[in-house]
């Protein structure tokens, strides 16, 4: 396929100069180290030239991309399949059965397997997949899988995959010395892309706001509610302080939701996909939020505990203004509390109204279906009972999620009830479903 029926499939115009030198890059018999911030389209940059490369008449996997977390093996599957090509590309990771994926190997077929570390690497043992025809290695956010503790899995799974001729290793920050168990620049020096200082520091508007108390909690409320409806995202150290710290905001009537590592893939997956789509303006997560989540258009970061180093600050960042977009990042100190040495500008302060605006009301709400991909349910049949016996106008109806075993879809707020009445007791391609408001 040519790459401009690629890039109209995924409605881009034009590459990037990061994605265009990764492209000229690829052609060279060398391995490639692109380091770039996140947010800029590092998936892309490997993905266009390596589905190029694929070999249409070759039927086992020809790539395996390693990532570090679930999110971003799910959303880089996306990515894949959006190109909308002839080759097919499956995630693999941990919380789901490991047999499940493996029968899903074998009636896909893929050409591309993206997954996590330990994930990956138990197919492999397993002899899952054929490696024979794994000649390309991709490691996605290496930075972040070494900050994992995934160093082990990485290595062994190298040491698996024996046919491999070309390494690509993406990251947003530099390391000191890549380590030789990933076998990168063995016989030729890689090719290596910076694309860090690329990033135009003046899109981010950058403030602080000083609470009069330790506990940050109602400055936090107070600003999130002068924020209103923008898409914002609450950055907390810990899991508890997550469950806390949105525990906190439902009982004063915030809309909100919660991200980290210790809840279920559905939970998280909701979380995800209501801040997506307006549901839900406000998601309060650890620094697993700060990497490999594709969440377009967030308008503020708030640091609402101060980030463990300077690596962690500009990856939380980096999660608004994207691309050529604007935003504003926000640090609440205590009173004991100094903004960090490595923030070496002058820094404004931000003063929160007199007045403490009221929560805002969502124009968007989720809905639950209990059915998906593996019921034989798909997009095109969601949207046509919503709109057949829902009685929806297509105005009224935002984006449609099809997962394995269920779906989501992003209703109007003022449409939930009439709808939830309507097709109760309904049938859905003949099968019996739940469908609730996804909360």
């Amino acid at each position: 396929m040519e790459l401009a029926e690629i890039l109209s499939n995924l409605k881009i115009e034009q590459l990037n100069a990061m994605q265009q030198t990764m492209m000229e890059a690829y052609a060279e018999p060398r391995d490639i180290v692109l380091l770039s911030p996140t947010g800029s389209g590092k998936t892309l940059a490997y993905m266009l030239p390596l589905v190029q490369a694929l070999k249409p008449k070759e039927s086992g996997v020809q790539a395996v991309v390693l990532v570090p977390s679930r999110e971003l093996a799910l959303q880089s599957e996306n990515v894949f399949r959006q190109m909308g090509t002839a080759f097919k590309a499956m995630s693999c990771y941990g919380g789901r059965p490991a047999m499940e994926e493996h029968r899903t190997m074998n009636g896909l077929r893929p050409s591309v397997i993206i997954g996590t570390p330990g994930r990956m690497l138990d197919h492999l043992q397993k002899k899952n997949f054929d490696t024979q025809a794994v000649q390309t290695l991709v490691i996605d956010e290496f930075d972040k899988s070494l900050e994992f503790g995934f160093q082990e899995e990485m290595q062994a799974v190298i040491q698996l995959l024996p046919k491999v001729k070309k390494r690509i290793l993406l990251s947003a920050t530099d390391a000191e010395q890549i380590p030789l168990f990933t076998g990168v620049g063995e016989g030729k020096k890689p090719i290596r892309l910076d694309y860090r200082e690329d990033g135009d520091s003046t899109r981010l508007n950058l403030q602080i706001i000083k609470s009069p108390e330790k506990d940050k909690l109602h400055t936090l409320l107070r600003l999130l509610c002068a924020l209103g409806s923008q898409r914002t995202l609450v950055f907390v150290n810990y899991r508890e302080s997550v469950e806390r710290v949105t525990g906190f905001l439902e009982a004063n009537k915030f809309p909100c939701d919660m991200f980290h590592g210790g809840m279920e893939q559905p939970d998280r997956e909701r979380s995800i996909y209501r801040l997506r789509n307006g549901s839900c303006p406000v998601l309060i997560s650890t620094d697993l939020a700060s990497r490999g989540l594709d969440i377009p258009g967030i308008d503020n970061v708030i640091h609402y505990h101060l980030p463990i180093n300077e690596e962690a600050f500009t990856h939380r960042n980096g999660r608004t203004a994207r691309w050529d977009a604007t935003g504003s990042a926000y640090m609440i100190l205590g009173p004991e509390e100094t903004i960090p040495a490595y923030i070496t500008e002058d820094v404004e302060e931000y003063q929160l109204p007199t007045e403490m605006a009221k929560p805002p009301k969502p124009l968007w709400s989720t809905i639950y279906i209990s059915k998906g991909k593996k019921d034989k349910l798909n997009k095109v049949d969601v949207v046509g009972f919503l709109y057949k016996v829902g009685g929806l106008q297509r105005d009224e109806m935002g984006p449609v999620d099809v997962k394995d075993r269920y779906c989501f879809a992003a209703i109007k707020q003022s449409k939930v009830k009439q709808l939830l009445q309507l097709v109760s007791g309904e049938k859905i391609k003949g099968m019996r479903v739940l469908i609730e408001e996804a909360k």
